[in-house]
Parts: structure tokens; sequence; C-alpha cells
């Protein structure tokens, strides 16, 4: 008889909340290990549920919650970086503030914990990243000026096909899910229905939706270096 497999580890990142979350709740809904991060995450009284409270623009969040994640369940097998921030504005009427937050979070955060992964992925000889960015990325909408999410996000769409490639050989696929208006706290409720409007399908997404979209990119072990759109067709066109 083949030994047991050992169970899946997955860390997501910005999980207190809204998108976040409901990704951790579906890997520990499938049977995964999950370890979950933010800078306000309360403590987790469930065995197979480790939360780490940190700022994950800060390296040494990464390595503390890289080594947490080792030290209770011995591995790392999926990385959701879901951790964002948006500021949505006028180019011009950024300011140094808002691109030291956002370069700070959405690509220095992604750095740090994803290099840590990475490295431990390559010595268990696998695991998969998934990045979260934005449709606005390669679908820009003139009432939704967003150039430095479209910078920042932009590059995770872009970095999840560069080390696709290069470490596809070591078996670790790395891919991104690029979404609409999804419903959390973020938004104003009476928006909804002029934000569905931007949206082929007429309606903005659920948190169901894009977990939906992770656990497929998850399962899907031939896929990597893509970027699966939920969006309700906003990529596509109008």
């Amino acid at each position: 008889m083949r030994p047991p497999q050992p169970r899946k580890v997955a860390i997501v990142t910005g999980a207190s909340q809204g998108i976040g979350a409901g990704i951790a709740a579906a890997f520990d809904g499938v049977g995964y290990a999950v370890v979950a991060t933010s800078r306000s995450i309360e403590p987790s009284g469930e065995p197979d549920v480790l939360t780490v409270n940190g700022d994950i623009a800060d390296a040494g969040t990464a390595e503390r919650v890289v080594e947490q994640a080792l030290d209770r369940f011995g591995r790392v097998d999926t990385l959701i970086n879901n951790a964002g921030i948006f500021i949505g504005k006028p180019f011009t009427d950024y300011t140094p503030q808002d691109f030291d937050a956002i370069t700070a979070v959405n690509l220095a955060g992604f750095f740090h914990i994803t290099q840590c992964v990475i490295r431990q992925m390559v010595i268990q000889g696998g695991g998969h990243v998934i990045n979260i960015t934005t449709s606005l990325v390669d679908h820009a909408r003139s009432g939704s000026p967003s150039a430095l999410a479209s910078l920042t996000k932009g590059g995770l769409a872009a970095v999840a096909r560069s080390l696709a490639i290069e470490y596809a050989a070591r078996g670790v696929r790395v891919n991104a899910v690029s979404l609409g208006v999804i419903k959390t706290l973020m938004h104003d409720p009476s928006e909804y229905e002029a934000m569905a409007a931007a949206h082929p399908l007429a309606r903005v997404g659920e948190i169901h939706d894009v977990v939906a979209g992770i656990l497929y990119l998850e399962r899907a072990t031939f896929v990597t270096g893509e970027t699966l759109h939920i969006d309700g067709g906003q990529a596509a066109g109008h």
C-alpha cells in the first residue's frame, strides 16, 4: 500500500475578511491546512487553521508566516497572493504616499512572501502560486482611473507568466486570477447596480465566484502561466 499523502497546506494573504477570508475558508473546506495572514486577523480556534498577524509589506512578516507554517504543518503547497491595496484617482492626483502604500503591499508584499514560499516549494519538489489581479489591467475604463492599480497588479499578472516558465521544470506552477467588481465591504452596496452595468453578464461578482476559479486552478495541474478572468466578461469586450 502507498503511504498516506501528507495534508496539503495553503497560505492566504489578506485573509481577515472579504475575498481572502472566503478563500481561506474554501481551502479549509476541501481539506487543506490553512495559514491565514493579515494585519488585523483574529486568532483561530481551529487546529488546522493558523493565523499570523502582520503587515505583508514587511519582509519579516513574510519570513514569520512561512516559518510558522513549516513549524506547524511541515510544508507549503499553495500560496494565494490576495493582499492588496486599491486607490482609484486621476493619475496626476496620486501622491508619493499613495505610491509608497500601493507598491509596498502590491509589489513588495508579493515579492517577500513569494520568494520565501517558492524556495520551500523547490525543496519539496512542487507547489502552486496564485496572484490576484484586476481586470482593469487589460480593460481600462475612463470612469475608473486607477493607474497605480494597473501598474502594480499588472506586474503580478506578468510575473506569474515569468515565474511559471522559470520554475515549471521544478514542479512549481504559477497562475493569476483577474477580477471584476466583487461584492465585498470595500464597495457601497448602493453602487452595485451601476457597477453591474460595466460587466457584460450584468452583475457584480460574488466571493464564491472567485473561490470557484481559484479551486479550478488549484486542481488543474496541467495549467500554468495562465491568467483566469473572473470578471463577468469585461476582458472579452462590450
